[in-house]
This record gives structure tokens, sequence and C-alpha cells, in this order.
């Protein structure tokens, strides 16, 4: 008779992390402290509204229409005509949908696979900080050095430091990763900023990966400058951008690479053993509702709605409102509300005030303190309204 075994009383081997100073996430502590304490949740960005009825009932139907099995390695093709017809309506940008633009399962592993596909053992990156919390990992996992260069923040917002950018290129210098609009600071990359960026690479050997994730919400008539609009900035660019931020699905998982041919070719050597391929009826859906340009079209009035109702409820409080001019995000300095490290304060706004946010300082590969917090905006107006009541006597 066989009886149970306790694995418990074997040795487990000791394992060397990949990943040694990673542990759990910020955006997963503010959470879990938000449900504990009740809390209006505006720190991890996600919204709490659904997507438009007929994306799922599109997605339901390429189900029932047996759209089931393993699609094209890259994705199916309709999606990616599909983008790259966005894409050129858009930017002016060409890019052909069979060797030029990859269907991935979201923006977290493009950027990755972008990494692993062109980093190899000791060549740098440059990162600009804050940071989305991805970048540095993925370039350890990959063997890869993150040079860090830190944004500047004056009265007038964030802004990138270009001549620090040009300091810290040398003949190891890999590839440069940008973010615009940037999360979490809310700016957006300006012509000038385009045309100092492409000074500072001509003739080098230096790729770029643009992360583009929140490519529709743009405000207050600024337009998007996404590197493909200037052809000697895309010959060197992996694009990368995400349909769950645009159609308020962030737990589907897919967003897309645009890429000339010869980086694609890399890139889906990479994305082909890492995940192979996309939900299948997904990409169907998403594919079909394309056809109609109004909900990206329109998404960046309907954020910045939100943003205005937002910014104009904490208007009478002592948060310093920092600008906002793209993503769904609002930092604000609090220096004048308490002098608590950022993360104490958010541990406090959520307790005591019962609103989350996250620490900036947590964008940092080594927490940098500015007494700045980040909320989230892409919430339903009455959550806002509910989470303003309680921050307006601050």
């Amino acid at each position: 008779m066989n009886s149970a075994v306790d694995a418990s009383t074997f040795l487990t081997p000791a394992l060397q992390s990949r990943l040694p100073r990673v542990g759990m996430t910020i955006f997963t502590v503010m959470s879990a402290l938000a449900a504990e304490k009740g809390a209006v949740n505006l720190g991890q960005g996600f919204p709490d509204f659904e997507c438009d009825p007929a994306l799922p009932e599109a997605v339901n139907q390429a189900m029932k229409n047996g759209l089931n099995q393993y699609p094209p390695m890259a994705g199916i093709v309709p999606l990616r005509e599909a983008i790259a017809a966005k894409i050129g309506a858009l930017y002016g940008a060409r890019y052909d949908p069979a060797t030029e633009i990859t269907i991935t399962a979201g923006a977290t592993q493009a950027i990755l696979t972008a990494v692993l596909c062109c980093v190899h053992p000791g060549d740098e990156v440059i990162v600009i900080e804050p940071a989305y919390d991805s970048y540095v990992p993925a370039i350890e996992l990959a063997g890869g050095k993150p040079v860090l260069v830190q944004m500047a923040l004056t009265d007038a917002g964030y802004a990138v430091p270009w001549d620090k950018v040009a300091a810290a290129i040398t003949p190891r210098t890999r590839l440069l990763i940008l973010n615009s609009p940037h999360n979490p600071t809310g700016s957006v990359l300006r012509p000038q900023d385009v045309a100092t960026l492409t000074e500072i690479v001509r003739g080098t050997q230096v790729l770029i990966l643009s992360d583009e994730v929140y490519e529709h919400m743009v405000y207050d008539g600024h337009r998007h400058e996404s590197l493909c609009r200037h052809p000697e900035l895309a010959a060197r660019t992996f694009l990368v951008s995400s349909f769950g931020k645009t159609y308020h699905v962030t737990g589907w998982k897919i967003g897309f690479v645009a890429a000339p041919a010869l980086l694609s070719t890399e890139f889906r050597k990479v994305h082909q053993f890492n995940v192979f391929t996309v939900n299948t009826p997904v990409q169907h859906a998403i594919a079909a509702y394309m056809a109609d340009p109004r909900p990206y079209l329109e998404l960046s009035a309907f954020y910045q709605g939100k943003r205005d109702l937002f910014r104009a409820g904490l208007k009478s409080s002592r948060f310093r409102l920092l600008p906002s001019d793209g993503t769904y995000f609002q930092c604000v300095d609090y220096s004048e509300i308490s002098s608590q490290p950022e993360a104490e304060f958010a541990k406090w706004l959520t307790c005591e005030i019962g609103v989350a946010a996250i620490p900036v300082s947590a964008f940092y590969d080594t927490p940098k303190e500015s007494g700045v917090v980040r909320f989230c905006f892409a919430k339903k107006d009455e959550t806002l309204r509910l989470a303003l009541d309680k921050l307006a006597s601050l």
C-alpha cells in the first residue's frame, strides 16, 4: 500500500536567484493594503469600469466560430494588417505586416523579448528614471548593465535631461529605453525632445525601445510624438504598444511590437520560445473591433475629462499638482502636508485617509525621495469623487 509522501522531509537544492534584488512590487503591496483598509484604490494602473460590451462579445463569437487553435507565431494576419493601417494613418509610417509587426502577450512580454533579442552580457542599456518597473529586471536577465539617467523635476514638471543621456552613451551602449507618454510622471516628449534624441543617436549603433502603451492618452492639444513618425529613429526602434490600455482590458494581456524587418527577425526568434503566440479568439476580436477607429481616436478626450475632474477636485487641497500631459496618472507633491518618506506617506494616506497612491520613489532602482506620489484616474467618476471627498481636507 502506498502512503502519502511529505515532500518537506526531503532536501530542496539551493538556487541562485537570477533577480536577487526583486521582491514583492509596491503595486501588490499597496493594492493589498487598500483592500485590507477598504480604501479607494488609485494606486495600481487599471480601470475600474468595463470595456465596450462589443469586445467580449466578439471574443465569445470567435470561440463559437471555432477559432480556438494556435494562430500564426507572429499573430493573425488581419490583426497585423489592421495595426499597420492604423500606424500609417496616425503617424505616416509604413510597416510590413508580414515581417515587421508581431502580436505579443502584453507590453511587458514585448519589452522583455525586445531586450533579450538584442542585449548581450556586458552590454549597457540606458534607462530614464523614474521608470516602469520591468525595464531593469529585463536588462539584468539578459546579462546587460542598466545605466540610469534621472529625469529633472522642476516647477514645470519632469523632463528628460538630454545632456546626461548623451554623456551616458559609450561604445558598450546597445539600447536606450524611452517611455512616452511617461509612466509614472505623465510627461510627454515634445518635437524638440525628438530632434535632440535624433542628434544624440545619429552615427551610433544604439537601438531604441520606445514604450508607447499610452499613445492614445495625450492632452491639451499636444501631439503624441511616436518615434515611428521619424524615419531616422524608426529605423533603429522597437515600438511597443498595448491593446489592454487602449481598450480598457488590461487583463487580456495583448499588445504588439512594430520594428524594421532586421530587428523583427531577431525579436521573433526570442518571441517564439518565450510565449510562441497569443490568445487566438482575442486576436480575432480586436482585429474586427479595430475597423472602427473612434474608440482610440476619442480616448484622449475621454481621459482628459477624468484628469480635469480629478485635478479640479484637488485644487483646494495642499497637494501641488504636477503637469499631467499624458497617461492616466496624476503626480502630486505633498511636501506641504507631510515630511514623511514617500512609501510611508502612501501607507498613511491609505490607512488614515482611505485613498491608495503609489510612491514615485518606487520607480527608481535606488529609491529617490522627491515628496511625490502618483494617483491613477482611470476610474469611474463616482470613484474619483469618493476619493476627492477624502483628499480635499488635506
